[in-house]
Parts: structure tokens; sequence; C-alpha cells
């Protein structure tokens, strides 16, 4: 039977407040764990590649699952997070890449010698709908899915909202567009954007326009996910919400929502989603 996993993404347990220490590393795993995650995520955005090796022990120690978000800076650049995706049981490799040509005719060949390294290395690739990579923009990437029809993705279509000021209600023409995008996407992150904020509270009633609109998206990719998925693969969806600057703070820097529960919200929405998509 097809399963959905939520992940947690280590990241996004960050508090990122001056003169307030984080908590350690294994800490955070048992949180997670403690929350009821089947996974949780290393960004390598937020660390370098020797602290992310640094929590390889805490995998197996919980028993979470492992997923690994890479930014190489050039095409070699992606073989020692392939490696490091390999010892925490990453069962894809999402890539954020830092190579970003003007044109889309450059970004094409960029694509395929990445996705051919990952071939050789026996390493599924999901490319992440994400701003300041070479998938920035929703025109330029719609072009690279058309000219590269292997190339799979990750959809944090928040960065795709904010990318283009969408306004509310979204135009028929983005619609379309993000449909596109989710047809080819087989993960997901949960992060609610308006058209100029890349991360809102989701309990804001201003917000819940975004709320419902995200949610009809992510609902929107897992039914296509299951109809073309095996009848017994796993979806991950990833609880994804950011710290400051991420995050909303007020004039003391205080957030102005609580992060932990506000992904717990996500996860019970889009899981009652799941459940209506299978019944």
């Amino acid at each position: 039977m097809q399963q959905l996993a939520f992940y947690q993404s280590l990241w996004a347990t960050e508090r990122r407040r001056p003169g307030v220490p984080e908590r350690p590393v294994s800490e955070r795993f048992d949180a997670v764990k403690a929350d009821g995650y089947h996974g949780m995520a290393i960004d390598l955005g937020a660390m370098t590649l020797e602290q992310a090796r640094a929590t390889v022990p805490e995998f197996a120690r919980t028993g979470l699952g492992g997923l690994l978000t890479a930014f190489p800076q050039s095409v070699d650049d992606l073989r020692p997070a392939i490696r490091l995706a390999k010892d925490i049981g990453s069962p894809f490799l999402i890539v954020i890449g830092q190579v970003m040509p003007l044109s889309v005719a450059g970004m094409i060949p960029v694509i395929r010698e990445w996705l051919a390294l990952a071939r050789a290395e026996g390493m599924p690739l999901q490319f992440e709908t994400h701003r300041d990579c070479i998938t920035n923009d929703l025109f330029a990437t719609v072009q690279l899915l058309d000219a590269i029809p292997e190339m799979r993705m990750a959809a944090d279509l928040s960065h795709y909202v904010v990318n283009r000021e969408m306004l509310y209600p979204i135009r028929p023409e983005y619609r379309a567009l993000i449909s596109r995008v989710l047809a080819r996407c087989d993960s997901f992150q949960g992060r609610v954007a308006s058209r100029n904020q890349v991360q809102v509270p989701i309990g804001f009633p201003q917000h819940a326009k975004w709320v419902a609109t995200f949610l009809d998206w992510w609902t929107e990719g897992l039914a296509g996910w299951r109809g073309r998925a095996g009848p017994d693969d796993t979806a991950i969806f990833m609880c994804e919400l950011g710290p400051p600057e991420y995050a909303l703070t007020d004039a003391r820097g205080d957030e102005l929502s609580d992060r932990r529960q506000e992904a717990l919200q996500i996860r019970a929405m889009v899981e009652d989603r799941w459940k209506a998509l299978g019944a």
C-alpha cells in the first residue's frame, strides 16, 4: 500500500536567536522523533559537510529516516553530497543547484551532467523549486522540464509565489504552470507563502486564503504522485518551517508564531487530505 512519510528539517529546529544557544543536535533529533515524524532532513545550505557528517550516528540512534539537500557549486561538487546521502539512507538527493547560467539553453547541459553523475552513483535526484538557484524562476523551470523529460522535482512552491509576486486569487496561467511543475514532483515541502513573504504564520486569519491555496496544491501534487507511483511506494512530505529570517519576528526578535506547532498543524491537514485521496 502506498504510504506518506512526514519529515522534519534539522535547520527548521534552529532558534537563531542572538544570545540564545542552540539545542544540541542529539536533543533536536529526539524532539523530532517524539513528535512522530518519520525522518529528518539535513540541509547543506545550513551547515558544512563536516557538520552534516557528524549527524550520521543520530539516524541509527533514533531510527529516523534520512534526507539530504545539497547546494552544489559545480558538477563535481555533487559527489561528496551523494556519499553523505547514502550514509544517512536518503532515498534521493534534493538539489538546489548553485550553477546558474543566464539562459535556459545554458542550464540544460548542467542539469544533464548532474543527472548523469547521479545515475552513475546510483542516487536519484530531485531539483527543488527554490530561489537563488538554477530553478529560481518558474518560467525557466517549466522550459527545463520540457527539455529534460527525466528531470524530477521537489516542490517548495513558496519560492515561486514570492518570486512571481502572485496575486490572490492566483491567475489561471500561473495555476497552469504550477500544475505542470507538480506533475513532475516526487516530494513536497510544507511552507505557506504570500506574494510578499516566503513564510507566513498559518494561524493568522489574513493568511487563511494562502493556507487553502497551498493545501490544494499539495493535494494536487500528492494525487498526481499516487497515480504514477508503485503500489508500495512512499511519498515524502517535509514540514520545513525555517527559523528567522524566514520566520517573521517582532521588534525584539521574538517569533510571531510557534513553528513547531504550525508544522504539526500542516502535517495534520496534509494527512487528512492524503486519507481522503485514498478513500
